[in-house]
């Protein structure tokens, strides 16, 4: 199992994310609401995983993706995206994300990716 950082600017989706990461028993490393502070937790928390949301205030999470890889280009990062994303999974699919959720978030889909990403890597 893995320690994962959650990000995203709206607190009912940390708890939600939170609490499926709970249950399929990961350690949750910490969280941030905006992409400056991804980056600072990233650096101070070196967490195996981070579920990076994609629309954020000050710095979005392809931005945040980006400053994550220039720390640790083995960075394993899940975008959490709407549906009917498909252009913005794909670029944050080439910027070096390693998977993808998409909201709202099903337990199984989202245990089933960080599963797949940590074993992965």
């Amino acid at each position: 199992m893995g320690k994962i950082l959650i990000v995203d600017d709206t607190l009912f989706m940390r708890t939600l994310l939170k609490n499926i990461l709970f249950s399929g028993g990961h350690t949750i490393a910490g969280e941030a609401a905006n992409g400056e502070e991804a980056i600072a937790r990233y650096h101070e928390l070196k967490p195996d995983l981070v579920t990076m949301d994609v629309v954020m205030p000050k710095m979005n999470g392809i931005d945040a993706l980006r400053g994550i890889k220039q720390i640790d280009p083995a960075a394993r990062v899940i975008m959490c995206t709407a549906v009917g994303q498909e252009q913005v999974v794909k670029l944050a699919i080439k910027t070096g994300a390693k998977g993808y959720i998409v909201k709202p978030f099903q337990a199984p889909k989202v245990l089933e990716e960080v599963k797949n990403v940590l074993a992965a890597s």
